[in-house]
């Protein structure tokens, strides 16, 4: 392959990226006036590229926050899929909903058709496609909000940083689905940290512990590539696996925490030992990385997706003075504290952050973590797949990606991976899978 010149996110602070975000807002003012949009009442045409369960929460987010937006045209490859969420969400905002069957696409090529209609398109589909249809959208002219994860490999996060950097220069917004950043509680708990209330930070843990989650099993006349589309979670050359995919929140507030630093290197153990039968794929059931940070600093990173097990969801970040624990927005130590400020929920804020945005003509770009929070959950990935130590350079240099390319896509091309005579799909072998 082709090796393309590496890209980098300019470096944007917390606190710069507060004073032109919606974010950036007085807490109690954000929290209490969710549905409000900042000027005028024109319509915002809304379109939605993916229409599972997050395409169609944040549909419901948009239209909840600014009752001046409109859902116009909606895109699946599934159009069963379309048609149960115009429903759903046309019961719930009937007076917001204007999306004709002439506005329903599905194929690869459907996300063209729904840029066309609309000004902001949300893109929540099989993040494979993610980084082709937020950089299609932004050359179209149009703001546009990316579900994490926002590409599933290196090549992928060249071009969601590319798409990003011409958003800055279309004076376009980009807006991340990585919610985190957008949690009032989150960010008056990352503000202490940072103004040293733990002292400086030495370790952190995170956790990402559930059983498994979208598992479908193969409904009767499909193909199958319909079929592995139609639970794209359990493929990785749709979704990534779980590292990019779940974990990924956990490591944009780890490096959140860490100012925006990138880890160095990391090494990953991973595999598959409780999911078996073609409704599991070929992902693994079970991921641990461990980073390492220039300064020293290591982030001890856990994911699993087994059944009757433990579960925990938690980002633990420990300092010289103290521990946070990030989620339950508690700090210990030499200083005991708890947030008590005003709730909001950070899925509509997100999306109101965006919306307020294109109505004020005051533009907002995610590009500062999204492209490294996603590549540094890219290279625990490979490194668990793998089984060897993967360091940054390596990863922004690669041009490894899961084949086929986006735009290659079709109904009529041969599966990636096929079912085994055992009634399983190959998994990688760490120790025997070569990928970068």
């Amino acid at each position: 392959m082709k090796r393309s010149t590496a890209h980098s996110t300019s470096a944007v602070s917390r606190r710069d990226f507060l004073k032109t975000s919606a974010s950036g807002a007085a807490l109690g003012t954000l929290a209490m006036n969710v549905g409000a949009h900042a000027a005028g009442n024109d319509v915002i045409k809304i379109g939605v590229v993916g229409c599972g369960g997050r395409g169609a929460g944040a549909v419901v987010n948009a239209l909840s926050v600014d009752r001046g937006a409109k859902l116009v045209a909606m895109c699946d490859l599934f159009l069963d899929r379309i048609h149960a969420k115009r429903k759903a969400i046309k019961d719930a905002k009937p007076d917001q909903v204007d999306v004709p069957d002439d506005r329903c696409f599905t194929d690869f090529d459907g996300f063209r058709k729904v840029i066309d209609c609309c000004d902001v398109v949300l893109i929540a589909n099989a993040a494979k496609f993610h980084p082709l249809h937020a950089k299609t959208a932004i050359e179209a002219g149009k703001h546009v909000f990316v579900e994490k994860p926002h590409a599933i490999d290196p090549a992928g996060v060249k071009v969601i940083i590319q798409a990003c950097e011409l958003a800055k220069q279309k004076k376009l917004s980009v807006v991340s689905g990585l919610q985190s950043r957008f949690d009032p509680g989150y960010q008056e708990t990352m503000k202490r940290i940072h103004d040293g209330v733990i002292g400086d930070v030495v370790t952190i843990e995170e956790n990402f512990l559930r059983a498994p989650y979208g598992v479908i099993r193969r409904a009767p006349g499909l193909t199958e590539l319909q079929f592995q589309c139609s639970t794209q979670y359990h493929f990785n050359w749709l979704s990534g696996d779980d590292v990019p995919q779940s974990l990924i929140h956990n490591v944009d507030r780890s490096l959140w925490a860490m100012r925006e630093q990138t880890p160095v290197k990391c090494h990953g153990l991973a595999g598959r030992s409780a999911m078996f039968g073609e409704i599991y794929g070929n992902v693994f059931d079970h991921h641990s990385v461990i980073y390492e940070f220039a300064n020293g600093v290591k982030l001890y990173a856990f994911c699993r997706t087994t059944a009757g097990c433990y579960n925990e969801v938690s980002s633990l970040i420990y300092g010289t003075k103290g521990r946070a624990n990030l989620l339950s927005c508690v700090i210990e130590g030499q200083t005991k504290w708890k947030y008590e400020g005003p709730k909001a929920n950070p899925y509509d804020l997100e999306i109101k952050a965006l919306l307020d945005s294109v109505r004020s003509g005051k533009p907002i770009n995610s590009g500062y973590h999204m492209a490294n929070s996603t590549l540094a959950t890219v290279m625990g990935q490979l490194s668990c797949y793998t089984g060897l130590e993967v360091t940054w350079d390596q990863a922004v240099k690669s041009d490894f990606y899961y084949a086929p390319k986006p735009e290659d896509c079709r109904w009529d091309m041969e599966p990636p991976v096929k079912l085994g005579p055992n009634g399983q799909y190959p998994v990688c072998i760490p120790g025997k899978t070569k990928l970068l």
